[in-house]
C-alpha cells in the first residue's frame, strides 16, 4: 500500500500528474463515487420524510459528503492495486470532510436560531472560511499565515496577545455560543412542552436559561484558548460604567422584561392598551413586549413602559369585553319595542355571552337627543382578539333589518325654522 502523503504535498503532486492516465482514472473513481452516493440519498429520503425529526433533518444535509467519504476510501483502497498513485483521491478525502463539516455547521446555526433572510450570508460565509482554512493547508501556506499572525502581538502586563490568539478566540467564542444556543433550543423546547406550567413562567425560565449558557459558554471558551479573566476585570469595569450611563435603557429593558414574564401581569395573548396603543401581546423579548393591533399593525412597546406606565389589561382576571353599540330612534317609536328587537338581535349572534347572568345584553335609554332618543345595546364578548367591527356590524345590520320589518324609523338631523310675516316684520322696533 502507498505511503500516505502529507496534507502539504497533495496540490502539488496533483499538479505533478496532470498529464499522467491515472488522473483520468481518479476523475472517474470520483464520479462513480459520487453516482452511488447520490443514488443512497435517493433512497433514504423518502425514509428520514416520514419522520421530519433533528437529527433526520441534519442526516439529509450530511448524508450525500459522507456516503461519497466511505465509497470513496473503499474506491482508494481498490485503486491502489491498479494504480500508481492516487493524489486525486487523497485530495478529496479532506475536501469531502470540510463539505460535511461545513453543512453540519450550518444545520447547527439553522437549528440554534431562527431561520431568517440574514443568516444566508452568514452560511455563506462560514462555509467559505472553511474551505479556505482547507485550502492553506492542503497549499502549506497556512504555516507562513500561522507566523505572521503571532508576529503581530501586544503585551499587557504578563500577558501576550497575538493576532492568531485573537482569532483562536474569536473561533472557540462562536462554536461555544453555537454548543450554548443548541442546548438553549432543546431546553426552550422541552420547557415548552410542559403544559401545567403557567406559559409566562416558562418563557422566564427558558430566556434565563439561555442567557445563563450564554455566558457560560464565554467564560469556558475564554480560558480554553489561554486568555485569563483576570485580564478583563478592566473591561467589566468599564462595562458597568457603560451600563450604568449609555446602557442603561438597555438593561432596564432587559430586566423589566423578566419582571413581567415572572409576575404574570401581562401575558401572550392578552389585550392591553399601553401608551394609547390598544393590540393584542403576541411576544415577550428580552428587550420590547410585540402588540399586534386588530387591523395587522404590530407595535413595538419597550418593556420598561409596560412596568412604569399604567397599562390597561382587558383580560387579565377575564377575557370578557364590554361593548357598546349607540341606536338612535325617533320619538314616535314604541321603545319597549324598540329594546325587545335590539335583545333579540344581539342574542341571535353566537359570540355574545349569554349565560352569565352579570353580564346579560341590556339596552340604555342614554339621552332624549335633538333628533330622537338614543338607546345603546350593551353586550359582552369572550374573544375579543376575534375583532369587535366585525361584530358591530354583524349585529347593526341584524337591528337594521328588524328596525326595518318594524316599521321604526331611525330619524336624521332635522331643524324647525319658524318664517315671519310681514306684520310682524313691520311692528318689530
Amino acid at each position: 500500500m502507498d505511503k500516505i502523503i502529507p496534507f502539504d504535498n497533495l496540490l502539488t503532486r496533483l499538479i505533478d500528474d496532470s498529464k499522467n492516465v491515472d488522473l483520468l482514472w481518479q476523475m472517474g473513481v470520483l464520479a462513480a463515487c459520487a453516482l452511488v452516493a447520490w443514488g443512497a440519498m435517493r433512497l433514504i429520503t423518502p425514509f428520514l420524510a416520514r419522520t421530519d425529526t433533528v437529527w433526520h433533518a441534519g442526516l439529509r444535509r450530511v448524508g450525500f459528503p459522507l456516503f461519497m467519504l466511505l465509497v470513496l476510501l473503499l474506491g482508494r483502497d481498490l485503486a491502489h492495486h491498479w494504480l500508481a498513485n492516487t493524489h486525486l483521491l487523497n485530495l478529496a478525502v479532506p475536501l469531502l470532510l470540510a463539505l460535511a463539516g461545513v453543512r453540519l455547521m450550518i444545520y447547527a446555526l439553522r437549528y440554534a436560531l431562527k431561520p431568517r433572510e440574514s443568516l444566508k450570508l452568514w452560511e455563506r460565509t462560514a462555509a467559505w472560511l472553511i474551505w479556505s482554512a482547507f485550502a492553506l493547508h492542503i497549499t502549506g501556506l497556512l504555516p507562513r499565515i500561522h507566523a505572521a499572525m503571532e508576529a503581530l502581538s501586544f503585551q499587557s502586563g504578563d500577558h501576550r496577545f497575538s493576532l492568531w490568539l485573537l482569532f483562536q478566540a474569536g473561533a472557540v467564542i462562536v462554536a461555544a455560543l453555537i454548543i450554548a444556543l443548541t442546548l438553549a433550543r432543546l431546553v426552550e423546547n422541552r420547557l415548552m412542552g410542559i403544559t401545567q406550567m403557567n406559559l409566562s413562567l416558562r418563557m422566564a425560565l427558558s430566556k434565563a436559561a439561555r442567557t445563563v449558557l450564554l455566558i457560560l459558554a464565554v467564560l469556558v471558551a475564554l480560558p480554553a484558548v489561554g486568555i485569563d479573566l483576570t485580564v478583563l476585570s478592566v473591561f467589566g469595569g468599564a462595562l458597568g460604567v457603560g451600563i450604568g450611563f449609555g446602557l442603561q435603557k438597555v438593561a432596564s429593558n432587559y430586566i423589566s422584561g423578566f419582571i413581567i414574564l415572572l409576575d404574570r401581569s401581562v401575558r401572550i395573548g392578552d389585550l392591553v392598551t399601553v401608551d394609547n396603543k390598544y393590540g393584542q401581546v403576541s411576544q415577550i423579548n428580552t428587550r420590547y413586549t410585540l402588540l399586534r393591533a386588530l387591523d395587522g399593525t404590530e407595535t413595538i412597546v419597550p418593556n420598561e413602559t409596560l412596568i412604569t406606565q399604567t397599562v390597561v389589561n382587558h383580560s387579565l382576571s377575564k377575557p370578557n369585553v364590554r361593548i357598546a353599540l349607540p341606536i338612535q330612534v325617533s320619538y314616535d317609536t314604541d321603545l319597549e319595542q324598540a329594546e325587545a328587537l335590539m335583545l333579540e338581535a344581539a342574542n341571535s349572534h353566537i359570540r355574545v355571552v349569554h349565560d352569565e347572568p352579570d353580564s346579560p345584553p341590556r339596552v340604555f335609554l342614554k339621552e332624549f337627543a335633538d333628533n330622537g332618543v338614543l338607546l345603546e345595546l350593551a353586550v359582552w364578548i369572550r374573544d375579543p382578539s376575534e375583532g369587535q367591527n366585525n361584530l358591530r356590524s354583524d349585529i347593526n345590520w341584524a337591528i337594521w333589518r328588524r328596525f326595518k320589518a318594524a316599521g321604526i324609523e331611525i330619524p336624521f338631523p332635522q331643524r324647525v325654522v319658524h318664517m315671519a310675516t310681514p306684520s310682524s316684520i313691520d311692528n318689530n322696533p
